[in-house]
């Protein structure tokens, strides 16, 4: 493994452990050169799977858009990194278990939100002011209010028990 501050080839395994549910290995490394150290994660790789963008277009699945889209949303928010990997992580489960080997944009935005609504009303509702394009005001005001009524329901039926 090539060390990111030197470029050296050689590293070596200082700790392994399990990462992501077991789905994938953890491995902090040294490098033999500069004594950097930095953490790898390994992972088995799966059949390419392509995502069908709203244009049409097909490209591979990309972890890291979901996350960053994710990273945005929730800026200034009390949401952590590792809530943000989680839903990343649940969501690319979630679409690898269909066992196609292409999904929408759209299937995968639903995911994100269903995970984020309920992390983050905020963040959730500038993730879907994007992902959704809202056009008009109606439309946000509708998503606003269906969150409200959700959080109603919420609260009545924990009133009720």
């Amino acid at each position: 493994m090539r060390c990111p501050r030197c470029q050296h080839n050689n590293s070596r395994v200082i700790d392994s452990r399990q990462a992501d549910d077991g789905r994938a290995i953890r491995r902090r490394r040294e490098c033999e050169k500069c004594s950097f150290r930095f953490t790898t994660f390994e992972r088995i790789e799966a059949a390419p799977l392509l995502v069908i963008k709203k244009n049409g277009e097909r490209e591979e699945f990309n972890r890291d858009k979901i996350l960053r889209g994710l990273i945005r949303s929730a800026e200034k928010r009390p949401v952590a990194m590792e809530q943000m990997e989680q839903i990343v992580n649940h969501v690319e489960n979630r679409v690898r278990s269909l066992g196609e080997n292409e999904v929408s944009t759209n299937l995968i935005g639903e995911y994100v939100m269903e995970d984020l609504v309920n992390l983050d009303e905020i963040a959730y509702i500038r993730f879907a002011s994007v992902y959704r394009q809202f056009k008009d005001m109606s439309v946000f005001l509708k998503e606003l209010q269906d969150i409200v009524d959700k959080a109603k329901d919420t609260s009545n039926n924990e009133n009720d028990a």
